[in-house]
């Protein structure tokens, strides 16, 4: 049986009807029960069950609650899919606040650890999984994302560190790492977001214009994918005998990560992020002094 968290809406709600067909008993979590309507509705029209449960990922209480439920009613935990998560564009480092940057923090990184520790002595006992919904911006920082970015920078070292030791004691551990998923919260962002930051972003409203446009405009080309189909990699990667530690969810995903991984002194995606925000690259400047 397997434990979702973040399962309203998105990827842990496809995941969640994923899996259920799949086979496995499903344990959807997420924090506010009065928004699992869609949930409901949609394992409704799948014609699979889930067991919809209560879980926040900042509450330890709560996270330790929902974990001793689970092996009341199954006696055993086969894997943990890591999923609930918050996004934002906020304005950059000065306009923001330290509050905004442990809030995304409490969510994204810690809300990770908590639930994995609390499950993985069930996951122990049953040499289960732990997978986790990373982003590829857990390896290539954007701008205006510095939160988001930091939590799931440290989520990739949490879990890179944790992978080995979880394997000699039988927990697999994997992180999925989807690119731009369209029909989510996080692939959505209305005009009216853009607007509220960019008037608080001060000297750098400029700049953060320039970087909607790109994204907007090119930023995600190639790179759309559904819900659903990072959910059937979710289900993939839960069954595969030998699954990778990192697991893009598709080719736009792998080339992306592997631009960043052969760059090893990170001059490759400075180069790249100048554009993003309406710079020229340095070897346009090298050449016009010359």
């Amino acid at each position: 049986m397997v434990l979702i968290t973040g399962t309203s809406s998105g990827i842990g709600l496809a995941t969640a009807i994923a899996t259920a067909r799949a086979g496995y008993a499903t344990v959807a979590t997420l924090r506010d029960p009065a928004r699992a309507g869609r949930l409901r509705e949609s394992a409704d029209r799948a014609g699979v069950r889930l067991d919809v449960r209560r879980l926040d990922v900042t509450d330890p209480a709560s996270v330790a609650r929902c974990v001793d439920g689970v092996r009341e009613t199954y006696g055993r935990l086969d894997a943990v899919v890591n999923n609930a998560g918050i996004s934002n564009f906020d304005p950059t480092l000065e306009m923001s606040t330290t509050e905004a940057l442990r809030a995304n923090l409490e969510v994204n990184f810690f809300g990770v650890v908590e639930v994995s520790r609390a499950a993985m002595p069930l996951l122990r006992a049953a040499r289960g999984r732990l997978v986790t919904i990373g982003s590829v911006h857990g390896i290539v920082g954007q701008p205006f994302n510095e939160a988001y970015c930091a939590a799931k920078f440290a989520v990739e070292g949490f879990l890179e560190s944790l992978a080995p030791v979880a394997e000699a004691h039988g927990v697999k551990v994997s992180v999925v790492v989807p690119g731009f998923v369209r029909d989510t919260s996080f692939g959505i962002f209305p005009d009216i977001n853009r607007k509220t930051i960019e008037a608080a972003s001060g000297p750098y409203a400029g700049t953060f214009a320039d970087y909607i446009h790109w994204l907007t405009t090119q930023g995600w080309e190639g790179a759309g994918q559904t819900a659903s189909e990072v959910a059937d990699v979710v289900v993939r990667t839960l069954r595969a005998e030998r699954p990778g530690f990192r697991v893009p969810t598709n080719a736009w995903a792998a080339a992306y990560l592997a631009n960043k991984l052969t760059d090893r002194d990170g001059s490759a995606v400075q180069e790249r992020a100048r554009t993003w925000i309406g710079l020229r690259q340095e070897s346009d400047d090298t050449e016009q002094e010359r």
